[in-house]
């Protein structure tokens, strides 16, 4: 089992994606939420009960849990898809996600501009969609047939690139430019694997620090047509 901060920091995680409320997540794994507090705060060490509770609870892979390999829910892919009509995004909407005119896979406008309200160009209000969350657009086949080019990208900013969830997709800003992929761990760990869905792409791999922000990819939305 791995260091017990990296557990705490895991779990913290998972308590970020349930709305920040821990709470609502001691009553969901069962534990006191008293408790909880104090372990996430290192004054209780983590032990095999809280790990079991979570994963029987949450739905959690354990080895993920305990070491940072495989992905947190082995069996349901974190980034759900969801299918909106053409018109969902209104342009007059005071609440919902903002929706903002950026492809995240073109050009290389820095972070400090790339969500300011002259950039926000509607919103889209659905309960899967949190508005913490930005949405942005995606273009290129790299990610085919899991993402397709003019998709929206419902994304979340990260305030720290040291817990990243292996196997699943980010975008990744470096210095000259972004890309959506999936994040894979390296043999080395001051590496990292840049992962595409599109066979035809190879692996691209980088140091840790050339990274300067990620945004974790929440939801996936096809804009459906009709004919």
């Amino acid at each position: 089992m791995e260091n017990g901060n990296d557990i705490i920091n895991r779990i913290k995680y998972l308590i970020a994606e349930m709305g920040g409320r821990q709470a609502q997540f001691a009553k969901k794994v069962d534990i006191n939420p008293s408790n909880l507090s104090k372990y996430l705060k290192g004054r209780l060490p983590v032990s095999d009960s809280l790990i079991n509770k979570i994963v029987v609870n949450m739905g959690v892979s354990k080895q993920w849990l305990e070491t940072g390999d495989d992905l947190p829910f082995a069996k349901q892919p974190l980034a759900r898809t969801l299918t909106v009509e053409a018109g969902a995004m209104s342009r007059h909407a005071h609440r919902g996600t903002p929706v903002y005119d950026i492809d995240v896979t073109a050009g290389s406008l820095p972070r400090a501009r790339m969500f300011t309200d002259e950039l926000i160009i509607g919103r889209i209000d659905l309960p899967h969609l949190s508005p913490d969350n930005r949405i942005v657009r995606v273009s290129g086949d790299s990610m085919e047939p899991v993402i397709h080019a003019g998709d929206l990208l419902a994304v979340r900013e990260l305030s720290s690139l040291n817990t990243i969830i292996w196997g699943e997709i980010y975008v990744v800003t470096l210095d000259d430019y972004r890309m959506v992929k999936y994040l894979r761990r390296h043999e080395n760990p001051a590496m990292v694997i840049l992962r595409s869905e599109n066979t035809n792409y190879d692996d691209i791999d980088i140091a840790r620090d050339e990274i300067r922000d990620l945004m974790f990819v929440q939801h996936i939305i096809h804009i459906a047509t009709r004919m």
